[in-house]
């Protein structure tokens, strides 16, 4: 005798004779739990491009899916101990799956809109509440109906309480299983392959299939079954013909693509080719029509080498499609040069879109990786690896900086990029510029602004036999600038650099090393440089929006509305 749970089990499987054989009920469960894993990797591509991928952005996304789930586990199992109808289980993974597939065509609408509505109307971290809001909003609700699958499919699975923890284990793994190959798929295969956009169309569709096979097999709901085809036919037609910067001017546009790392987009325009690796967070890469200088913060890096003692040899942690290499090739002509980037598909970019030289080699690697690597030493290193706030913490702590330091000749210079000017009490740049102040001893670290960006470069000078910064703030302006052009006419025989560095000489600020005990020294160990980095974006934004904040209390929405019209 089988007890209740037996001739309940009986009663379904007669009325739906596709649950005869528990062998669907497991493949429901594997793909319920490889279509959760895929979006929530999906998510994390489709938020980058607006939010960044930061730790925070990952935090946020779990701990929203997460929620979505224990909700959908606990009204899931309500709702099959109340009412045990297959049907609406399979209809709540029907609209999961239509909804999934809507996402890659409505999200970043929704997206866009949240951001747009929050940035002038929240004050402080700004990049957690527009994140988490866009999840809870585009991500939880079909992540809560895939969460109420597992109860239910337990209740329709149990002949008896003899084998229910059996079936529970049985669906478990299923369910292990299929998230799994939902989490290695898309990283590794799809979403390289054929972007976020298909990756969320290909597994959504995966999903749909179930609920159609078991309504068309029952013979009901086949109205509600069409529409969804139609529905998901549609999505898979329009989605992939839109990008995420949907606003961008197609002609210009010259490739939009997915990496394992980033999402990609090229534009070509009349004076330059750039690529932006965060659609909403700026240039990564320019490469010039005209020779010359770039007019971004490359130029101002380009001090190093006249910093140095010797200009023979480059290391750049962070190649990109190789602006610095070119520039460094233009006006040092004759110095070595190796590129490091984690990014294969960005080098490939390059050498299509960029005409990066192909005498330069460049490394398919993680920058601190390669430096333990080797035991090269150069004249320069520029670390580059910088983006948004997703400052690498492995590369921005003392026993990195120690290990740059380490491969840099006698005289040598490293320059970083810190693109986010934050400064004062707590700031990120306060803890970066203290961090490689107590590396580079000897009051050897300054810095320049970029006039117009958000962008500082950072120049540390390892002891050397003559040239050193120690003294630098107490020259006068004109004699650092003399100083400085007089060296780069040395290195370069260049007038328009010579005439540039002028303008450098004038930007540099010394960095005093930090006294014992006093600010935050990044270590590997303590590194909250995401933290950080949201600070300084919400001073960004601050700045950015206040405008558009006080005209909404004066004029309300009517007013902001007409000002952004």
């Amino acid at each position: 005798m089988t007890g209740k749970a037996g001739m309940m089990r009986k009663a379904t499987t007669d009325a739906r004779p596709i649950l005869r054989s528990k062998i669907f009920l497991y493949v429901t469960e594997f793909f319920s739990g490889m279509a959760v894993m895929s979006a929530e990797l999906g998510t994390s591509r489709l938020l980058a491009p607006y939010f960044s991928s930061s730790q925070i952005v990952w935090t946020i996304i779990i701990g929203t899916i997460m929620i979505a789930l224990a909700l959908g586990a606990v009204f899931g199992g309500r709702w099959a101990d109340r009412n045990p109808d297959p049907d609406r289980l399979y209809l709540r993974i029907l609209a999961a799956a239509v909804w999934i597939s809507l996402i890659p065509l409505v999200g970043k609408y929704v997206i866009l809109l949240v951001s747009g509505l929050l940035i002038v109307t929240v004050s402080t971290n700004f990049l957690v509440i527009a994140a988490f809001v866009s999840c809870m909003v585009v991500f939880v609700p079909p992540l809560f109906l895939l969460g109420t699958v597992t109860p239910g499919l337990n209740k329709f699975a149990t002949d008896s309480l003899d084998d229910n923890a059996s079936v529970v284990g049985r669906l478990s793994a299923c369910n292990t299983v299929g998230s799994i190959l939902g989490t290695f798929l898309p990283t590794f295969v799809t979403i390289p392959a054929a972007g976020t956009f298909v990756t969320f169309l290909i597994f959504s569709g995966l999903l749909l299939l179930l609920p159609l096979a078991y309504f068309v097999a029952a013979r009901t709901r086949l109205v509600v079954s069409a529409v969804s085809v139609v529905v998901f036919v549609g999505t898979a037609i329009v989605s992939p013909l839109t990008g995420f910067a949907f606003w961008e001017n197609r002609a210009t546009l010259a490739y939009e693509g997915e990496s394992i790392y980033n999402y990609l987009q090229v534009k070509n325009l009349s004076d330059r080719t750039i690529l932006s690796t965060n659609v909403l967070f700026g240039v990564q890469s320019v490469a010039m029509k005209s020779d010359g200088l770039t007019g971004m913060y490359y130029d101002t890096a380009l001090a190093a080498p006249s910093l140095a003692d010797h200009a023979d040899s480059a290391l750049i942690l962070g190649m990109g499609t190789g602006t610095y290499a070119r520039q460094l090739r233009r006006y040092y002509p004759g110095m070595r040069i190796q590129g490091v980037e984690l990014d294969g598909k960005i080098t490939r970019l390059a050498g299509e879109y960029f005409d990066e030289p192909s005498d330069i080699p460049v490394s398919t690697y993680d920058g601190r990786a390669w430096l333990a690597a080797t035991h090269g030493r150069y004249d320069v290193i520029m670390v580059d690896a910088y983006q948004d706030i997703t400052i690498p913490f492995q590369m921005s702590s003392t026993e990195f900086f120690t290990m740059v330091k380490e491969h840099l000749n006698p005289g040598g210079v490293m320059v970083v990029n810190m693109n986010m000017i934050s400064d004062g009490e707590g700031s990120i740049n306060e803890a970066l510029q203290a961090t490689i102040a107590s590396v580079f001893k000897e009051g050897n670290v300054i810095t320049a602004d970029v006039p117009g960006t958000t962008n500082r470069e950072l120049f540390a000078k390892t002891i050397g036999d003559d040239r050193s910064f120690r003294g630098t703030s107490s020259l006068s302006k004109d004699s650092k600038a003399a100083a400085l052009r007089a060296m780069t006419v040395m290195n370069t025989h260049d007038t328009e650099l010579a005439m540039f560095m002028t303008d450098v000489a004038h930007r540099f600020r010394q960095v005093p090393e930090p006294a014992s005990g006093s600010g935050l020294i990044l270590t590997d160990d303590k590194a909250p440089v995401e933290v950080l980095g949201m600070r300084a974006i919400d001073q960004l934004i601050a700045q950015e929006a206040g405008p558009y904040r006080k005209l909404l209390r004066e004029q309300g929405i009517p007013g902001l509305l007409k000002a952004v019209r």
